[in-house]
């Protein structure tokens, strides 16, 4: 996986879709502070749940190194080891991986060209956007039909839905 910055006003293959990722306020909050520590560089990580008929439901979020070093500003690249280790742990856990996480430095929570080209139907890609202050924004993203669309992100509250580990 791996990501640049978009050009300058580009949002070209950006729709609306139906679909919903809901995530506790818990887990949005963790992945706004590891995008936030991790400025000026873009932080990554795997998105565990359930999906269903377009309904994502996130019950643990894990953050993955950025194996990406000479593009870590604007790029990144899920290391394959976090990658197995969070595939094993949603297996064992009766989940699967639903999706990726990722900041944008400097730039708004939309995915970039490269953002489309590596990602894979059916996953939802959470994107941050972060700047010096922190985090100041987190958009949804789904691929389909080689486009992304933007899917409702739905923040629950609900501590039953929140599993912290």
């Amino acid at each position: 996986m791996s990501s640049s910055f978009p050009s300058a006003g580009s949002n070209t293959g950006v729709r609306a879709c139906a679909s919903r990722l809901q995530v506790s306020a818990l887990h949005l909050r963790q992945v706004e502070i590891w995008s936030a520590q991790g400025y000026p560089v873009e932080t990554c990580g795997l998105l565990l749940g359930r999906a269903l008929d377009g309904e994502t439901e996130v019950h643990a979020v894990r953050r993955a190194r950025n194996t990406n070093v000479e593009r870590a500003r604007d790029r990144f690249d899920l290391d394959p080891v976090d990658q197995l280790a969070c595939e094993d742990e949603a297996r064992a856990r009766g989940l699967e991986v639903v999706g990726v996480w990722h900041s944008h430095p400097d730039q708004p929570a939309t995915p970039s060209q490269l953002d489309r080209a590596n990602a894979w139907a059916r996953w939802s890609y959470l994107i941050v956007a972060v700047d010096s202050h922190g985090a100041h924004g987190a958009r949804s993203w789904r691929l389909a039909e080689d486009a992304f669309f933007e899917e409702a992100l739905v923040i629950s509250d609900d501590p039953a839905r929140v599993r912290v580990s």
